[in-house]
């Protein structure tokens, strides 16, 4: 029960204009600021040098730049913009094509023919530059619009995409079948935002068991799945289950947020798992980081020696 208060409170601060105002303007104004723990930085010259320091330790990178909810459509254009020229950089920059992207980025609450227009032109550029792109999975009111608009372009062909789907809800293991039957990627989180009790779990006992459930059928009806949580226990448990259903370490990889529990992520690697690092960067990541600390509340005792170190 704590874990849906403390996801309440931070969620209810990142909505605070006043706070995402001071965030920007200290939040990343040094390499030592308190958002660079998790954040690689509001560039993409930052990203990429994040990228290949990571590369440079064995382990993979998915690339995301920040940004939800817009409510224009010369807003989503322009986000969608932005993903083209990340691709062109990424290229260039020789590290390796994974990305990921939000749907509310692309003008999912303007309109859905909006946002699948714009989806679209990201998966034609990165079909052609062999890019794999991954679609977040947002709070449960998009869920169903989500799935939908994934589906109908994984039949049109666009098979170089996957969906992310969250332990935290109910529907997620009817939803991993379905993801299943298609043959597409799943990356399994135990879920970020704050949801009701009508279609959540609140108690992380349950998310975490659910959480099991869904990897257990990822493991064995799934393809490559991606099992993505800094729990220590649940991977050690996700660990067993390979080992119980004789499933090979390269047949599935974990997946952790930049900057959380690098020793575990090392760790990983060397005990020779696939290991992915979710590098997110640009100038709306306070809310983001906001999420980051409602999920693990133990890092805001690093983010307050970071505000007092500033001073």
């Amino acid at each position: 029960m704590l874990d849906a208060v403390s996801k309440a409170f931070f969620h209810g601060l990142a909505r605070s204009r006043m706070l995402k105002h001071l965030a920007s303007r200290y939040g990343m104004r040094r390499p030592s600021s308190f958002a660079r723990r998790f954040i690689a930085g509001e560039t993409i010259d930052e990203a990429l040098e994040a990228a290949r320091a990571i590369q440079a330790g064995g382990l993979l990178i998915t690339l995301d730049q920040l940004g939800e909810s817009v409510t224009g459509p010369e807003d989503a254009s322009q986000a969608t913009r932005t993903y083209l020229t990340v691709i062109d950089r990424i290229v260039a920059a020789g590290v390796e094509r994974n990305i990921s992207v939000k749907l509310t980025q692309l003008g999912l609450d303007i309109d859905r023919a909006t946002c699948v227009d714009n989806l679209r032109r990201i998966l034609d550029a990165a079909g052609r530059h062999e890019f794999f792109v991954r679609i977040d999975m947002e709070n449960s009111p998009y869920v169903e619009t989500t799935l939908d608009i994934f589906e109908t372009l994984w039949g049109q062909g666009y098979r170089h995409a996957g969906v992310v789907l969250q332990s935290a809800l109910f529907r997620s293991e009817a939803d991993t079948d379905r993801v299943n039957r298609l043959g597409a990627r799943v990356r399994l989180v135990k879920g970020a935002y704050k949801e009701p009790r009508t279609v959540a779990y609140q108690r992380k006992a349950e998310v975490d068991a659910a959480f099991m459930r869904i990897a257990r059928k990822l493991m064995t009806g799934g393809v490559y799945p991606a099992i993505a949580t800094h729990d220590a226990r649940l991977i050690d448990a996700t660990k067993r289950l390979a080992a119980e259903l004789d499933v090979a370490k390269t047949t599935f990889e974990f997946q952790m947020l930049y900057g959380i529990r690098r020793d575990l992520q090392a760790r990983l690697v060397a005990d020779g798992y696939l290991f992915r690092v979710y590098v997110p960067f640009g100038d709306e990541w306070f809310p983001y980081f906001m999420r980051r600390l409602g999920e693990r509340p133990a890092n805001v005792g690093f983010v307050l020696k970071g505000v007092l170190g500033e001073r």
